[in-house]
């Protein structure tokens, strides 16, 4: 079938639509967890560090899983991966609302829907730009900000549900997993890569400079040779660590500092509605003037931020700021690395790079909210755990500012 034919029948903005209702279906996984602290706390009387365990073991499951779903859609394509993926999410979100003990949440909410959750992930993201060469971070910000949109719904629609007398959690997972699971097919199935050779319609790759050879994109085994790639991991898991941190727990702190449940989950759906805006921004912004400016800058502000979210959680609006703004910061981050892997690497081998990549996010995703929660228990307060934070985005400050975009391969 020709290019021409291929994109007649499924224009590509689809692939953008698709991309969102992906990621949509693993913000609604991830990003609402802390509404759950209150109510398995009064049910089970597990602490705050035990039932941020379970989001812990997920986000980990989750990172380490965006590597091979990377390596077999580049291989075999993205629909079967992400198809599989949504399956599997659906049985583990079930499954978990007729937990009775820890190591139960741990393997249906943390390892299965943690494992279906990075296999529906990674593929769209690494499709949309393929389709979209022209605005590649644009095409990454779109396919990314249903993380936002997910937990911007998810988050009302828990607490709603949770505190309704005729339900309770465990029906959030039944009901939402359900529904996470028709979405992750939904947009599994159309998903494919253009032909190889395709581009849009009166496009064409930018020329190479005067007097420049042309250049070609990594491998990814080359990628992973470069100090550049291995910075941009740790800036990544800098910048997850916090960022998850207040995400696994800023509803559980609006209310240890007097605010209602229903206050404190205003602030999971501003730091929500942030974290979708930023993503399509950002990709515009980065197209226009480049990564390492908006690094710099949207990092500095994530630390300053930390700094002043513990303070701020005793007001309803104060909190709700902060949130928006951490959220704006941290969403940005899944616009501003795979733009920079793409960048630094090429396309060819994006789902491989990116994948791993990606896992810096699970790393961060184990150890931020644990360590907040664990800090919490011990201290009695959110303070030392946001500093903590604070000082881990210092150094994807310091990464972003010093950072050089790596030597081009040249065409043999």
């Amino acid at each position: 079938m020709a290019a021409e034919q291929v994109e007649t029948q499924m224009p590509r903005w689809i692939y953008l639509l698709l991309g969102l209702l992906g990621s949509t279906t693993c913000g609604m996984l991830l990003y609402a967890w802390s509404v759950f602290i209150k109510p398995l706390n009064a049910e089970f009387g597990w602490s705050r560090s035990e039932i941020a365990l379970a989001f812990a073991i997920c986000c980990l499951i989750f990172g380490l899983m965006t590597f091979p779903a990377g390596r077999l859609s580049d291989k075999f394509g993205p629909r079967l991966v992400v198809v599989g993926g949504g399956i599997i999410l659906c049985i583990g979100f079930i499954l978990s609302g007729f937990i009775t003990s820890k190591l139960q949440l741990y393997i249906t909410y943390g390892v299965i829907a943690g494992f279906g959750g990075g296999c529906i992930y990674l593929p769209p993201i690494a499709t949309a730009p393929k389709w979209w060469p022209d605005r590649r971070a644009l095409a990454t910000g779109f396919a990314v900000v249903g993380l936002g949109l997910g937990s911007f719904l998810m988050g009302p629609l828990a607490t709603k549900i949770i505190n309704s007398p005729d339900y309770g959690w465990r029906y959030v997972f039944w009901y939402c997993g359900a529904a996470m699971g028709i979405m992750a097919v939904i947009a599994g199935l159309p998903l494919k890569y253009p032909p190889k050779g395709w581009k849009p319609a009166g496009w064409n790759p930018p020329a190479p400079a005067a007097g420049k050879k042309a250049s070609r994109d990594f491998t990814h085994e080359e990628s992973i040779r470069t100090p550049q790639f291995w910075l941009l991991y740790l800036s990544y898991f800098a910048g997850s660590f916090a960022g998850l941190m207040v995400i696994g727990h800023i509803a559980a702190t609006g209310i240890d500092r007097g605010l209602t449940p229903m206050q404190a989950a205003g602030a999971v759906s501003a730091l929500a509605f942030a974290n979708a805006a930023t993503r399509i921004i950002t990709g515009i912004v980065v197209d226009k003037i480049g990564v390492k400016a908006v690094f710099v800058v949207w990092f500095a502000l994530q630390t300053a931020a930390m700094l002043l979210l513990f303070p701020a959680a005793s007001s309803q609006w104060a909190l709700w700021l902060c949130a928006a703004l951490i959220g704006w910061n941290y969403g940005g981050m899944f616009t501003l690395f795979p733009a920079a892997c793409l960048a630094y690497f090429g396309p060819t081998a994006q789902g491989s790079n990116y994948g791993l990549l990606f896992t810096a996010w699970g790393f961060a995703g184990f150890a931020g909210p644990w360590v907040g929660g664990y800090l919490k228990d011990t201290t009695g307060t959110y303070y030392m755990p946001f500093i903590i934070g604070a000082i881990v985005v210092a150094v994807s400050v310091i990464i972003s500012a010093t950072l050089k975009a790596p030597a081009t391969k040249d065409q043999e």
